[in-house]
């Protein structure tokens, strides 16, 4: 590993490169943002075969695209601050975890922001900062910046976010589908993080960051989704605080004896009832050639753009589990047998 600072290529306003700041954060790596301006778009995007952010500039100029696949490579390289558990439980719900809340939180991160007109009027100065800028969304704007980047966010909007809403069924028709499923999830992790200060106790993993991503760059941010979280607002930002601000002293150890939170089967109960509704189905659907396919969190049936992606990640949990021993693993099994989550990577 070559010793330098690592370049975070993204838009502050973007679940993903959210995502992986937080991983940089927490494993304090020597790391910078390099926004992708529409000056460097071309040549990045060229260079990294790809238009999806973010990407991550290594000191071996590496210049590579993914979080999946970045996640783990950090924290090896990093490993004194590692945040992939190596016990067999607690590695198995790390894995399973980001699958879900990565795929999951798309959903609600696209509707809110792009669904209604004062959200998009908002955000549209927030992107020209990052892309026309160059600079920080932090920093204020003057009132000849908010007129010139006014015409941004409706912009975007017809050229990618009604679209985006549409394929994956979260369009405006779908307002009380995605907002009653946003605070189950709020529940839910209300109860877990009323004793724990991430997913799997006291210790980050990969899953947190997708979690804290989404909440930094649309549900803390946005003033739409920010007017959704009620009651549940001071634990969403100080759950992504601990991710956006410097980290002092060591991480502590993983828990003893591979236990994790008893309180993590509420979460794996919402999770159960909506993304492992949908995702099988999307699988299934793709694989056998169909566009389009159907499926029930709760809130009556949903169409939506079947995705290949999403069985590529599923593969990745599946080898990962694989090699763990999953299937005769008493702990994994008691904990994700009966819920059908176990099978679904497995099959």
């Amino acid at each position: 590993m070559y010793p330098g600072e690592y370049q975070l290529v993204g838009s502050e306003m973007s679940f993903f490169t959210r995502k992986l700041e937080a991983q940089l954060r927490c494993q304090q790596v020597p790391w910078r943002y390099l926004f992708k301006t529409e000056q460097r778009k071309a040549e990045l995007e060229a260079r990294a075969g790809t238009h999806f952010i973010p990407l991550l500039l290594t000191p071996d100029k590496w210049l590579i695209q993914d979080t999946i696949a970045i996640g783990p490579m950090l924290s090896q390289r990093f490993r004194a601050r590692g945040v992939v558990p190596e016990t067999p439980l607690q590695r198995t719900c790390c894995y399973i975890l980001e699958d879900a809340f990565n795929h999951w939180l798309g959903r609600v991160c696209v509707h809110s922001r792009w669904c209604y007109p004062d959200n998009v009027a908002w955000i549209g100065p927030r992107f020209g900062a990052n892309l026309m800028l160059d600079r920080s969304i932090e920093e204020p704007f003057s009132e000849a910046e908010l007129e010139q980047f006014a015409p941004i966010g409706p912009m975007m909007y017809e050229g990618f976010g009604k679209g985006v809403c549409e394929v994956n069924g979260a369009g405006p028709d779908q307002a009380a589908a995605v907002q009653g499923d946003f605070r189950n999830m709020l529940d839910a992790l209300a109860v877990h993080f009323a004793n724990n200060d991430f997913l799997l106790g006291e210790r980050p993993c990969l899953a947190d960051f997708a979690l804290a991503g989404a909440s930094k760059a649309h549900f803390i941010c946005d003033p739409e989704p920010k007017s959704w979280l009620g009651e549940h607002s001071a634990m969403l930002h100080e759950y992504t605080g601990r991710f956006f601000s410097d980290w002092q002293g060591e991480l502590v150890p993983w828990p003893a004896h591979d236990r994790v939170p008893d309180s993590l089967q509420i979460v794996l109960d919402y999770l159960q009832g909506s993304y492992y509704q949908s995702a099988p189905a999307n699988i299934a659907a793709g694989l056998a050639g169909e566009k389009y396919y159907e499926f029930d969190y709760g809130f009556g049936t949903t169409r939506a753009r079947t995705q290949k992606r999403l069985n590529l990640a599923r593969l990745h949990v599946q080898d990962e589990l694989q090699r763990l021993g999953a299937g005769e693993n008493a702990d994994i099994q008691a904990l994700f047998a009966s819920r059908g989550i176990l099978q679904h990577y497995m099959a």
